[in-house]
């Protein structure tokens, strides 16, 4: 896995490149991303890293989870994650993520987030599926239709698209380039939209790809 730093989405707005054309980009606000454990493959049996996203009230935490930072001399911070490395020897606790060096314009990142909920939703809405006349007597609009055989099989087969609870899953966008980094204000411009609610929680990492 590659090291990534959390941040919380913004918003969308549009910035203007060397040429004068307006770029869309989603804002993403940098959290701290201190290192809070190092695992070692001696102690742990693997290389890990554990990063802490933002700083939070103590009342936020229970007492396991503060118990953990005073021993480690931290203020608390929320939420937690775990980036599996080969180099985890290479960071010490207590030490800032450096964005300036894991981030630069142009390169492509992946930007992970939770989908935005759409409640229940029919098969149209969630699986793209179509529809029936509208008029002339029908009376099938947006009904789904048939879901399977008669006596052969005689049941409904596993997987079939029915309308049920959509949105609100762990959603990956690929390849995303930057478009800006500004350390000081703790502002990561991206191109295009990304996943999630203004103000929700987004990890982003350098793609593994030919882009970089």
């Amino acid at each position: 896995m590659t090291l990534g730093v959390m941040g919380k989405k913004v918003g969308m707005t549009q910035v203007f490149d060397e040429n004068g054309l307006a770029v869309p980009v989603t804002v993403v606000k940098l959290g701290e991303n201190i290192v809070t454990d190092v695992k070692t493959k001696d102690k742990n049996g693997y290389e890990a890293v554990q990063v802490g996203g933002f700083a939070v009230a103590e009342k936020k935490l229970n007492k396991p989870e503060l118990g953990n930072f005073k021993k480690r001399e931290l203020s608390p911070l929320k939420p937690l994650k775990e980036y599996r490395i080969e180099n985890s020897g290479a960071y010490t606790v207590g030490e800032a993520l450096k964005v300036a060096e894991m981030l630069t314009v142009g390169m492509r990142v992946d930007v992970r987030g939770k989908s935005i909920g759409k409640g229940f939703q029919g098969t149209i809405k969630r699986y793209n599926a179509g529809r029936g006349p509208m008029s002339h007597g029908s009376k099938f609009h947006r009904s789904m239709g048939s879901i399977g055989a008669g006596t052969t099989p005689g049941r409904v087969v596993r997987g079939l698209h029915m309308p049920g609870h959509m949105g609100d899953e762990n959603v990956c966008a690929r390849h995303i380039k930057v478009v800006r980094v500004d350390v000081e204000k703790g502002l990561l411009l991206v191109k295009g939209s990304i996943p999630g609610v203004d103000g929700g929680l987004v990890v982003v990492t350098p793609s593994k790809s030919k882009w970089n």
